[in-house]
């Protein structure tokens, strides 16, 4: 009896190390999967779109992006996180602590439902307001909002979305407070701004620096302390006098959990890859985001684990937690 239980484990075994093989092997046969939880048009969009580009010319298969946008991303990482572990969905989001913490009642957790690939891309936002706004800088809208609050209408791009977390942190530092009005993304809110049915909002550079340089938007600060090299002539939070108030959003790749290590790897390798290419990060820049790659998965999800503590706490003192 026991002889027989040891030949039978020793089979699962070979067989396992077999099917393991034969993934690494013919993986991927079928167009890929690359769903984000954001709308066409911003910065989301634009890394997501450029990846599976890159990604596609070193794997040899379609990368298709789908947008499935609402709820902060959290409807997207949902859907990713109960696809099948077979290399074939994989979502691209910003780090799921902040989904998490903006959606206590939500059952997704980074640690148990993903396998990190690794990060793309970082960036800072854009605090901007419609051009016949008298707000010459940063100063002038803090000083207007605190002494009016509920005056300003802002547009933001979502319950729970990045520049949403922006802008009540903004409000949590200031003191000032905005009516906001929410938007279906960063391209209708940035539409708002422009006709003057909003004046201010806070965008992924993707979404405003196409207005901002022909004028139908006016910049007044980035939502970093520091400045940032890949926007330049727009000043940080520190330089436009506002301290304590740091606000950025990055990017990565991610698995549903028990997709097979060997899958994750390769992936892995092919992002690195592509990434790298002559021209992508220059892309990346010309949009006012940083290329920023992990050394591997484990770092990846090292750096993820680090800093998700911090996340959680943003979302505390913002107060935009979400039912």
């Amino acid at each position: 009896m026991m002889l027989r239980k040891l030949i039978y484990a020793l089979i699962v075994v070979c067989l396992a190390h077999t099917t393991a093989v034969m993934a690494q092997g013919v993986y991927p046969e079928r167009p890929i999967k690359l769903v984000i939880g954001y709308p066409p048009g911003g910065a989301a969009d634009f890394v997501a779109r450029i990846s599976a580009e890159q990604i596609s010319k070193e794997i040899g298969v379609p990368v298709n992006v789908e947008n499935r946008p609402g709820v902060g991303g959290a409807i997207a990482a949902d859907l990713v996180a109960k696809a099948a572990p077979d290399g074939y969905t994989i979502s691209m989001s910003g780090p799921h602590a902040q989904i998490k913490a903006l959606f206590p009642k939500m059952a997704l957790d980074q640690q148990t439902d993903f396998i990190p690939v690794g990060n793309l891309a970082s960036g800072s936002m854009i605090i901007c307001v419609n051009p016949n706004e008298p707000y010459k800088n940063l100063q002038d809208l803090i000083k207007f909002g605190k002494a009016n609050p509920g005056v300003i209408f802002n547009a933001s791009s979502g319950n729970g979305s990045t520049p949403h977390l922006a802008t009540a942190l903004f409000e949590g530092v200031t003191q000032v407070k905005f009516t906001t009005i929410q938007f279906k993304g960063g391209s209708p809110a940035a539409v708002s701004t422009i006709a003057g049915n909003t004046q201010v909002m806070f965008a992924t550079p993707p979404t405003v620096m196409g207005f901002i340089k022909n004028g139908t938007l006016r910049a007044l600060a980035l939502t970093s302390a520091k400045p940032s090299a890949a926007i330049p002539g727009i000043p940080g939070a520190e330089e436009s006098g506002l301290m304590g108030y740091n606000s950025t959003f990055s990017y990565g790749l991610y698995f549903p959990a028990g997709t097979p290590a060997i899958i994750v790897n390769k992936m892995f390798a092919a992002v690195t890859k592509g990434m790298t290419q002559a021209g992508v990060k220059q892309k990346l820049a010309s949009q006012g985001m940083d290329l920023v790659l992990s050394k591997s998965p484990a770092q990846f999800q090292a750096a993820l684990t680090a800093e998700a503590p911090a996340l959680a706490e943003v979302v505390r003192l913002s107060g935009a937690k979400m039912e």
